[in-house]
């Protein structure tokens, strides 16, 4: 059988290359609403950043989100963000965990 192509997506933040399924999409919908979109099928511009936390404060340090997104991005956003990727962050290691179990098998 042939080998699926895994597409691959930087992190804003720490500029590294992974699977596109093991980072966390942040959107710009065209209502201009800036959100974070697990399932990544949201419309809009996106921009990814891993699992991480410390990569989110680097986004924000840096403003990797604003020339990502190609939009800026409040401080408000910004810690509506952090508050949302608190949240999620550990529904994304849960799943990252079951995806890699389901592997294994």
């Amino acid at each position: 059988m042939k080998q699926r192509k895994v597409p691959l997506r930087k992190c804003v933040a720490c500029q590294e290359m992974m699977p596109k399924r093991e980072l966390i999409r942040i959107v710009r919908t065209p209502e201009e609403e800036i959100l974070i979109d697990l399932k990544g099928k949201q419309s809009g511009r996106g921009a990814y950043l891993c699992g991480k936390l410390s990569c989110f404060k680097l986004a924000k340090k840096s403003k990797a989100l604003d020339r990502a997104l190609k939009s800026s991005v409040s401080s408000e956003i910004y810690d509506r963000l952090e508050s949302d990727f608190v949240k999620v962050e550990d529904e994304f290691i849960q799943n990252q965990q079951a995806m890699t179990d389901d592997l294994d098998e």
